[in-house]
């Protein structure tokens, strides 16, 4: 698929270019109309979301909070490839992907918020927890997928995690467990450019991301990250792939963030320029994907309008919800830690309640 970037013959994947020109109809997704408008409209839901939690973060009504600006296409276009009963492993600036896949806004603002219910996954929602763990979602997804290769399910579980994610240890033992035993997953990889300050270019001697794959084994590519019709068109084939028993697939998205790496103290413009800030400007996916859709008449600015109004009714009705949460208790920590308490959480909890231990 797509053109080689490298001497490791990693192949290279774009459908529209920045100007949202079709680059290659081969690599053309067949989506339908419908599809093509509901991608956009999780876009600029996802852009209009990024906003207000930034907001909330710093008026201190949210907690944690990782910037997604600039990866919309990247988190849109991989989910929207797979079904409701695939896993989807994310990582913690994955929240767009976990909302796509039916984890209730509210939950994810009480996960920023560390409290309990937040992590507290709907039995019908094939979504983990956000990791904060950087690279151990990628272990836990070779387990997922080992799973469903053993029940004989036709499923497949796709994880996430950023440039720095592939520095760590987790990240080689996954994809390589995985792919010993041909389990059916997608590792996405979302290359940003800066692992928080730290430059892709100093992190590894590869010349992509991508091409760690051949380490594992297993088949590697790299796709505009930019592009949500290069990118579904990616993620779609290793999910096809997977699904068929041939074994998972490394993707390397490669993206921007336009905001800080998180909302807690980070400030990008000691580590980028304005320049290199500049450039990927240009190739916002939103102004991308808008400007294709337009151009076939699919899209306009009313309708954006009446999309952005939605999503902040949307995201105000969550946040009420989450506001509206029980308060979390001391020994409520306790109470969850196992379905029977043992004699020293008993004693603990005795302690902090001035209740008798029982």
């Amino acid at each position: 698929m797509g053109k080689t970037v490298s001497e490791h013959t990693v192949p290279y994947v774009q459908v529209l270019d920045e100007n949202g020109k079709v680059t290659d109809k081969e690599l053309l997704p067949n989506l339908t109309d419908d599809q093509l408008r509901e991608m956009m409209k999780r876009m600029v839901f996802t852009r209009i979301l990024d906003q207000r939690a930034i907001k909330l973060t710093r008026q201190g009504r949210l907690g944690f909070y990782a910037p997604v600006a600039g990866q919309e296409a990247s988190m849109i276009g991989s989910e929207f490839a797979t079904d409701k009963e695939d896993f989807v492993v994310p990582g913690y600036r994955d929240l767009p992907q976990c909302v796509y896949h039916g984890y209730p806004l509210y939950k994810l603002f009480l996960y920023s918020r560390g409290h309990q219910e937040g992590g507290r996954v709907p039995e019908d929602v094939n979504v983990m927890m956000p990791q904060i763990i950087i690279g151990a979602q990628i272990v836990q997804t070779a387990g997922i997928a080992l799973g469903y290769k053993l029940k004989g399910e036709k499923h497949i579980a796709i994880t996430y995690t950023g440039d720095g994610g592939t520095s760590q240890g987790d990240f080689y033992e996954g994809m390589n467990f995985a792919g010993a035993y041909k389990a059916p997953a997608v590792f996405f990889v979302q290359n940003n450019q800066y692992a928080i300050s730290v430059p892709r270019e100093k992190q590894t001697a590869a010349e992509t991301l991508a091409q760690k794959a051949i380490a594992a084994g297993i088949p590697g590519v790299q796709v505009d990250g930019m592009d949500i019709l290069g990118v579904y068109a990616a993620v779609k084939q290793a999910v096809d792939r997977a699904r068929a028993g041939e074994g998972p697939t490394l993707i390397e998205a490669v993206t921007f963030r336009y905001g800080p790496h998180t909302m807690s103290g980070d400030d990008p413009t000691r580590y980028r320029t304005k320049e290199t800030e500049a450039t990927w400007e240009k190739r916002d996916p939103l102004v991308r994907f808008r400007t294709y859709l337009t151009e076939k008449g699919l899209w306009s600015d009313d309708e954006e309008q009446q999309v952005i109004e939605a999503a902040k009714d949307t995201i105000n009705e969550a946040l009420k919800q989450a506001d509206n949460a029980e308060k979390m208790k001391v020994e409520d920590l306790i109470d969850a830690m196992f379905e029977e308490p043992t004699t020293a959480l008993k004693r603990q909890r005795a302690e902090i309640t001035g209740e008798g231990a029982n």
